[in-house]
């Protein structure tokens, strides 16, 4: 029988320890790095979420040289991909590592296979459209992968800020290429989009590591204007006054245009970034801000993903974000030194149109309609994505987000081969409506998730307590870091509720920790995020983000049931 005790545990932590020196020259492991390594060499599927600069990629990366096979790495970005191949060691032990990407040729591409097929290249990353492909996909499972890696995994969720519709198939990719061990791994997830990213992958029984989500080095502020003309100033001023190198977010492409035309006119070195502009371009900027030689990136959200510059010492933001999730992984890009950092939010009551409108977004009824009878005309050798693409005369993006909706609607189903049948007893027209239902719960979520991100905006209490709250973590107040505790501190708590907090502590509170299972008799079944005194905050499955007073759910019998406290415990009787 082989040894499963502590010894076996030891040996594992001692090879990868070694791995990590010989390999990496890292002398030390983080705690909750060797953890997750160790499930990684265990086999087990495993979800990890790390603040970011927590060093996230050393989880599959020294396992990874010592895995029987390659290990693939699903990476949303180019340049990400890029910037991870770079990061590695060099030298004749290190791993090797290539991309497959629209960016290489016929030759370019052949070579990356050849290498990985050989054993030269222990690290394959690909972006979540390549696997799309079936002669991608049949590749891989040729090559036999030993660990399934998901970057950014946050992309996996339509409850993520970065939704991705490909990152939906990888489920799919993973049991054509032979199911291997999943790693999921992000910086920044909630306990319920931690559930739907485990669920979406098909993880199995997943070990899940939750490093923490406080950076206490990030001074954090919000600023209301009523006066649009007053807050492009305000951006400005900020930006040129405050240490460089700094991010400004911009709501739309021109918007980070002017600001950084503004920034250059000051004297700075500024650069707008935007999905708009071209890859060489891009590319160009991405390069300039890693290097120092950019002081400013004024950027819309399509600038930072994976950036990994410990300097950064501000990000400003110059409209309300769509979500606390977005807004928490970018300002987490300022700081990474562990030196002080500053995240504003500079906002205005007209935010939340824009941004209702933005997260109102889904395929259209027609687009829906066009995909459902395509599969349903196939339904006897059901088609792939890309049939459907030559079916419908739809774009690839099109048909993924239709095919993906349909799916989590119950209406379709993918098989084995990748290919795409309608599940029985499902006509074209009731897989519309079933979809249309769907997509209608997602805008009231993304919806209420505006709602959240502008009550953090206007919050009169800690807003280090409201941050972390939202993701199901405790922080006390005040915090000694934000504008509201400092407000606090100059006035005697006057104002902020700072004074107040345990008085105002509704008798019910500790009934409803945070992650408490509960149901709603209007919204359904959520999960409690955080609990503020005399109110709590509940993500419902179909009706989003919701605030409710504990004074109003204690007053109604059955107003709201608890299911399930944190642990698995069921309520007393």
């Amino acid at each position: 029988m082989a040894r499963t005790g502590p010894s076996a545990d030891e040996g594992r932590a001692t090879r990868l320890r070694g791995a990590a020196a010989e390999v990496f020259g890292w002398d030390s492991l983080l705690p909750g790095q060797l953890t997750a390594m160790e499930w990684v060499l265990r086999g087990r599927d495993a979800l990890v979420v790390m603040p970011t600069g927590a060093g996230k990629s050393a989880v599959y990366q020294v396992p990874g040289v010592l895995l029987d096979g390659p290990v693939m790495v699903v990476s949303p970005l180019l340049a990400l991909q890029r910037d991870q191949i770079q990061g590695l060691p060099r030298g004749a032990d290190a791993p090797g590592a290539v991309a497959v990407n629209s960016d290489l040729g016929k030759t370019e591409t052949e070579a990356a296979w050849e290498a990985v097929e050989k054993g030269e290249a222990r690290f394959l990353y690909l972006s979540p459209e390549q696997l799309a492909k079936d002669e991608v996909v049949e590749r891989l499972a040729g090559a036999r992968p030993a660990l399934f890696v998901v970057d950014e995994a946050q992309c996996v969720s339509s409850w993520g800020h970065d939704f991705r519709p490909d990152y939906l198939r990888l489920e799919q990719a993973a049991r054509r290429v032979g199911r291997p061990p999943l790693l999921a791994l992000t910086a920044t997830a909630a306990p319920p989009v931690r559930r739907e990213i485990a669920e979406r992958l098909g993880m199995r029984r997943p070990r899940v590591l939750v490093a923490g989500f406080d950076r206490p080095n990030i001074r954090l502020e919000a600023r209301r204007f009523l006066d649009e003309d007053e807050r492009r100033r305000a951006v400005v001023e900020r930006a040129a006054a405050e240490p460089k190198p700094g991010i400004v977010y911009a709501a739309t492409r021109k918007d980070s245009e002017s600001y950084a035309a503004e920034l250059a006119r000051l004297g700075f070195t500024a650069e707008a970034y935007h999905a708009g502009l071209r890859a060489a371009e891009r590319e160009r900027i991405h390069d300039a801000f890693l290097s120092g030689a950019a002081d400013v990136v004024v950027a819309t959200s399509a600038f930072g993903m994976g950036i990994d510059k410990e300097d950064v010492r501000f990000v400003l933001h110059a409209s309300l974000p769509g979500s606390l999730d977005a807004y928490y992984q970018e300002i987490g890009r300022c700081g990474r030194d562990g030196r002080p950092a500053l995240a504003v939010l500079h906002h205005r009551a007209e935010d939340t149109g824009m941004r209702t409108y933005f997260a109102g977004r889904a395929p259209a009824r027609d687009t829906l309609s066009d995909v459902a009878e395509a599969v349903h005309d196939h339904a006897a050798d059901p088609a792939g994505p890309e049939e459907l693409r030559d079916e419908t005369g739809l774009s690839r993006n099109r048909v993924t987000a239709a095919v993906n909706l349909l799916q989590e609607a119950g209406a379709v189903a993918t098989g084995a081969d990748g290919g795409i049948r309608p599940e029985p007893g499902m006509p074209p027209g009731r897989a519309v409506e079933r979809a249309a239902e769907t997509a209608e719960a997602h805008r009231r979520t993304d919806r209420s998730r505006v709602d959240m991100a502008r009550a953090y905006a206007e919050t009169t209490g800690c807003r280090r307590h409201f941050l972390l709250g939202y993701f199901g973590e405790t922080c006390d107040a005040p915090c000694g870091n934000c504008d509201l505790c400092d407000a606090a501190e100059d006035d005697g708590g006057a104002g902020t509720g700072h004074e107040h907090a345990d008085a105002a502590r509704h008798p019910d509170a500790a009934s409803y920790p945070a992650g408490t299972e509960v149901r709603h008799d209007r919204w359904g079944e959520g999960t409690v995020l955080s609990e503020d005194g005399d109110r709590i905050t509940v993500l419902f499955d179909r009706a989003g983000y919701r605030t409710l007073s504990l004074a109003a759910v204690s007053g109604r019998d059955g107003l709201l049931t608890v299911l399930r406290r944190p642990g698995g415990d069921e309520p007393a009787a």
